[in-house]
């Protein structure tokens, strides 16, 4: 998926990835503090700023940008298809030997990136970024997110870092084993830990956004609750099938009784119990079937086939980045093709 094309053009020693959506006030200020820090620490670099289907002018200001900075790479997707999706393009298209994951709220400091790439240094694959304190977020914020982590720790099949987000360096080897995951559901800082190689925490304090307001309401971080467990155990269907059979064997005890008081005469005059009985057991079963539809509904999904993305528009002012033929070009020229008819 793009290796062998990636390193038939031209390679840069650093790539910086940033999904952004509605980030119009803060891009100015993200461009300069990301263009100081690589210009520190790599002798060579590009800035890939895949644009999420921004409505708020984000579009125009890395327009702008790319059309003035050679090493800004504007990618402007074909609607809005999420953060973990935005990030697996820009991830697709950059062609960096070591690629740092950034968000464009600049939480993440962007002035950390010398001590993590002295990190790499040391052998591993990847360095990713574990929060130690987290300022300007709210009291509920912080209490869902250490529950999501700690019960995602108890019932995922991989060891996903506790307190932990997509901020992180990877290098080229590892990036290349993600790019190879096709599946559309994507948590991507756990498919990097289930990858697997020699990975490294590094632990920071993560600040205020510069501005604007978080993207992430509660109803963004349920989905990606249910896309890390649902990607990366079964243990849902298990417990869907232990409850199944617990509840069964419980109603052949309750036959059994029913059976025995009628054979005797004795049989109950009251629809209390019945009704109690009734409600609990078809509730187990709306729940039991609730989970296999989850299952189902994503599986087919993954059935079609279709790509993950759509780009609309590049812009850059490397001729290569333009002209080169990645799958997100592709992906381009057919989404030109069907438009033609």
């Amino acid at each position: 998926m793009g290796t062998g094309k990636i390193g038939a053009r031209r390679p840069v020693m650093l790539s910086v990835v940033v999904p952004c959506y509605n980030e119009r006030d803060g891009v100015a200020e993200l461009h300069r503090r990301v263009s100081a820090v690589c210009l520190e620490h790599s002798p060579s670099y590009e800035i890939v700023l895949v644009i999420d289907g921004a409505t708020d002018g984000t579009r125009e200001a890395i327009f702008e940008l790319a059309e003035k900075d050679d090493h800004v790479v504007a990618i402007d997707l074909a609607r809005n298809y999420g953060h973990q999706i935005a990030l697996s393009a820009g991830l697709e298209f950059c062609r960096g030997q070591r690629i740092l994951i950034l968000d464009a709220d600049l939480q993440d400091p962007p002035e950390l990136l010398g001590a993590m790439m002295a990190k790499m240094d040391e052998g591993f694959d990847v360095v990713y970024g574990q929060r130690v304190k987290r300022d300007g977020e709210s009291w509920f914020k912080l209490a869902s997110a250490s529950m999501f982590y700690r019960l995602l720790g108890r019932i995922v099949d991989v060891d996903i870092a506790p307190d932990s987000g997509d901020f992180r360096l990877m290098s080229r080897r590892a990036l290349d084993h993600l790019n190879a995951m096709p599946e559309r559901y994507r948590f991507i800082r756990g498919m990097v830990s289930w990858i697997g190689l020699r990975q490294v925490a590094f632990p920071y304090e993560r600040h205020r956004r510069f501005a604007g307001t978080t993207h992430y309401p509660l109803k963004k971080m349920v989905l990606l609750a249910v896309d890390a467990m649902t990607s990366f155990s079964i243990l849902p269907l298990r417990f869907a099938s232990l409850l199944g059979m617990m509840f069964g064997l419980l109603g052949l005890v309750v036959l059994g009784y029913t059976l025995l008081e009628w054979s005797v005469g004795n049989v109950l005059p009251g629809w209390t119990s019945l009704a109690a009985i009734m409600l609990i057991l078809g509730s187990v079963q709306l729940l039991v079937l609730g989970i296999f539809g989850e299952y189902l509904g994503r599986m087919y999904m993954e059935t079609k086939r279709r790509p993950l993305y759509f780009v609309n528009e590049i812009v850059s002012r490397d001729q290569p980045a333009k002209n080169s033929e990645l799958p997100v070009h592709r992906l381009q020229e057919m989404a030109k093709r069907a438009a033609r008819g």
